[in-house]
């Protein structure tokens, strides 16, 4: 009763809006547009000059329900689940592949794809070149009920090393972990940042889950389910010989204080500098950017180090590819999703996408006579006021594609480095398995699986790390005989099933 009177007060609510509007000669909202901005995001949709913009462009205005609270939105989303008050379109939707799939399968989305090829010419184009990509946003039937993101520049966990200190160490950058090692070394006793005190932190880290991205100098990429794809075959090398070496070459980095002893129990925001003139104590960095650890001053002073070699090859995991899926859907409530399809596909465009970033030019940024771009105001500025009231893709990713290439002439040459270098990077990234959509049933079990074994093998693998358990043959054998234990086996041989 509760949730009909609910579903009747919106109706009554609705109507009164509309009418209130048609009284004032207001056009009413076309569509009801809903979605996440981002956790304690201050966007205000209702005013944000994006949308405004883009009705002035496409005729399409919106009725705005905008969600800031991860929590709330998680709870909305189940509703939505159950067909409760849909809105015509999600937007900034953060829908992950199986909310996707049981979204569609309960009739709730609409199949996009009949529409993407006269609507969406732009994103089609995209798809078709890509069609790897086409079948990582296709259900089983064919189906396309949700758009996705497209960022070549998504970040990963980097290396980022102190080049400072390699000059002033006269040091080269180190190609494999041999050399990692000697580097590393150096910074705990050569004292590069100059203050007299044997206080470097050579290498810092959060966890075990960012421990595991050095393995790349042991040839491992696992994803975070263990499991990567060679050759149409699904392995795992947590219970390898090359995972083994890999720890121990970590033990004997933690033994010798090469590694930071605070990484297993610090959280990024208390080994955080904000003091722009502090003494920055870190050498190498386990970090998406070094801005999470050192303040903007220091940021110079910091490159992603290139994959270390392992039997000849340089190769890195990828985190999260260039595609961030559910980004946009159209339900079953909007009677013409091919307006809205029209309406996004401005967004896969270079104009739309530099609106979604950046907003106009002229407005929020100009060009300068070198061919360069800077915003208008200051960084404060664009920090408090232009990304939150003039654009829309900070927080929750926006359906569209990133313009890196845009970002490549900013005028300021630290922040366009790292982009260079993460581009740089990508070269050797490798995904160690293909977006898919599991089946209910396979998810249900992959989970099950993943619940209790990941805990287990981040735990075992830091204790062996830190010498807590010794890394000897008994220890070795008890730790593969549990993780089989636990279901590593069978989770590779699910995860085989979605290889073609």
């Amino acid at each position: 009763m509760k949730r009909i009177l609910g579903f009747l007060m919106a109706v009554v609510l609705l109507a009164a809006a509309a009418a209130n509007a048609a009284a004032e000669g207001q056009k009413a909202p076309d569509y009801i547009l809903e979605g996440f901005d981002g956790e304690g995001s201050t966007r205000n949709w209702e005013t944000n000059l994006f949308f405004a913009r883009m009705e002035e462009k496409t005729g399409i205005s919106f009725q705005f329900r905008e969600y800031t609270d991860a929590k709330k939105w998680q709870e909305r989303k189940a509703e939505i689940l159950k067909a409760e008050n849909l809105p015509d379109v999600l937007f900034k939707a953060e829908l992950n592949p199986e909310e996707v799939r049981d979204m569609y399968e309960a009739g709730v989305l609409t199949d996009l794809k009949p529409y993407l090829e006269e609507y969406a010419p732009d994103l089609w184009k995209l798809l078709q070149d890509d069609p790897e990509i086409l079948a990582s946003l296709s259900m089983q039937d064919g189906a396309i009920p949700a758009l996705p993101n497209f960022n070549t520049l998504e970040y990963n966990d980097a290396m980022w090393i102190n080049t400072a200190w390699l000059k002033r160490l006269k040091l080269e950058v180190p190609s494999d972990a041999a050399e990692l090692k000697e580097v590393l070394t150096a910074f705990r006793d050569g004292d590069p940042n100059s203050n007299g005190q044997k206080d470097e932190v050579p290498l810092t880290f959060i966890g075990m889950w960012e421990l595991r991205f050095l393995g790349h100098a042991f040839g491992i990429t696992d994803n975070d389910y263990y499991v990567s794809v060679t050759d149409g075959k699904v392995t795992s090398s947590l219970t390898s010989d090359s995972n083994r070496q890999f720890l121990a070459w970590l033990h004997e980095l933690w033994e010798e204080k090469l590694l930071d002893h605070n990484g297993f129990s610090m959280a990024d925001s208390l080994r955080q500098i904000s003091d722009e003139k502090a003494v920055i104590p870190y050498g190498v960095i386990m970090s998406s950017s070094p801005l999470t650890v050192v303040p903007q001053a220091a940021l110079a002073n910091y490159s992603v180090l290139m994959p270390l070699e392992y039997e000849g090859e340089r190769k890195y995991r990828e985190l999260g590819g260039k595609v961030i899926r559910g980004t946009f859907a159209v339900t079953s409530r909007c009677r013409e999703p091919e307006k809205l399809v029209s309406w996004v596909n401005r967004l896969y465009t270079k104009e739309g996408g530099l609106l979604t970033q950046f907003g106009l030019e002229g407005e929020e940024y100009s060009f300068r006579e070198d061919g360069k771009w800077e915003w208008n105001d200051d960084m404060t500025t664009v920090a408090q006021v232009i990304l939150p009231e003039r654009t829309i893709s900070t927080g929750i990713p926006v359906p569209g594609v990133a313009q890196t290439e845009f970002q490549l002439d900013y005028n300021d040459e630290s922040v366009v480095k790292d982009i260079r270098e993460l581009l740089e990077l990508k070269k050797y990234s490798v995904h160690p398995y293909p977006q898919v959509t599991l089946t209910r049933e396979d998810e249900k079990e992959i989970a099950q699986i993943q619940g209790e074994l990941a805990p287990y093998a981040e735990t075992a693998m830091a204790c062996f790390v830190t010498g807590d358990v010794p890394l000897d043959d008994e220890q070795w054998a008890i730790f593969c005989r549990t993780a089989e234990e636990k279901g590593l086996s069978r989770m590779a041989e699910i995860w085989q099933k979605y290889i073609q």
